[in-house]
């Protein structure tokens, strides 16, 4: 597939699935790195083999961090179940990793390519080891485009959003490195892209054992937010940020500086933007603040029917 050169760091997790069946689609994917975040690390790996082992994909895959920097690590359990895949019957994962060391492929793809995307949507860590290893690796970067942050509240806390809060040192040390761009999708952006019963209908009527599987897991994702949030939309977080890569014509931007808030008692994992008019603060960071969420769907279904 030609397009964008991509990095995708990931921790599967539903919608980093539907993310890794889009980018395989839109862009060229040069490794898929793992790292705990929604599941233990051993679970997100064998979830993106899975993904590349269904789809049919040709993609490297090497696991990384299997805890934050500081913090303990956490899970996602209420939003993706124990295994960070529940839902639809599981097949058995024949695919194997490439390798166990993605901070070292991260560094050593960046080095032999041009114009890489990193297209991080779990927790940061993999990402802030490499540059920590690497520092030469920022300036030859392409951009940065993450899932990650808000403006405005958080879902794991009133102030936090989970990949941000699962490691807030790592995403201090990404947002601060200086990457020549670097793009931003918010819960106050992917809670415009939701998946609802139209959508999972769109998918079974395509008949293919993809989009059935795809359909499985938007089943138990809508219904987990239908049981704590009385919502029949599901926010279609990790596809965005491989949208903004793709097709950033989609979204509405704003360049902003952003800092995360490390250890406050209240705010930990908090992206504190600079919002104020005449600030006089540099910016560091492109957010989403609107995405055309008909054109984006639209593209995620067809994506996710093509396999089959």
């Amino acid at each position: 597939m030609t397009g964008p050169k991509i990095i995708l760091d990931c921790d599967p997790g539903h919608d980093d699935a539907v993310a890794i069946l889009l980018a395989a689609r839109h862009c060229e994917i040069l490794a898929i790195t793992t790292v705990s975040g929604n599941a233990p690390l051993h679970m997100t790996t064998a979830n993106a083999l899975l993904m590349c082992q269904i789809a049919g994909l040709d993609v490297p895959v090497h696991a990384g961090a299997d805890r934050p920097l500081l913090v303990p690590a956490a899970h996602a359990p209420r939003a993706h179940g124990h295994s960070g895949l529940d839902g639809p019957p599981r097949p058995e994962v024949h695919r194997t990793v490439n390798g166990n060391d993605a901070v070292g492929c991260i560094i050593e793809t960046i080095r032999t390519h041009d114009d890489v995307w990193l297209v991080p949507v779990g927790p940061l860590t993999n990402v802030a080891l490499a540059m920590r290893q690497a520092p030469d690796i920022v300036e030859r970067l392409a951009g940065i485009s993450l899932m990650g942050g808000a403006i405005g509240p958080g879902n794991v806390t009133p102030t936090a959003e989970f990949n941000i809060w699962a490691d807030p040192h790592a995403a201090q040390i990404v947002f601060a490195s200086g990457a020549p761009l670097m793009r931003m999708a918010g819960l106050n952006l992917t809670h415009q892209l939701c998946v609802g019963p139209d959508v999972i209908a769109s998918l079974r009527a395509s008949g293919g054992t993809v989009p059935e599987f795809v359909a499985g897991l938007f089943d138990f994702y809508l219904a987990g937010y239908r049981e704590r949030a009385d919502l029949d939309a599901a926010p279609l977080h990790d596809p965005c940020a491989v949208l903004a890569v793709t097709l950033p014509a989609l979204f509405e931007f704003g360049a902003r500086h952003v800092e995360v808030e490390t250890a406050g008692e209240l705010t930990r994992g908090m992206t504190v933007a600079d919002e104020r008019p005449g600030t006089d603060a540099d910016p560091n960071c492109e957010i989403a603040y609107r995405i055309d969420a008909g054109a984006a769907m639209e593209l995620i279904v067809d994506a996710v029917c093509s396999y089959d």
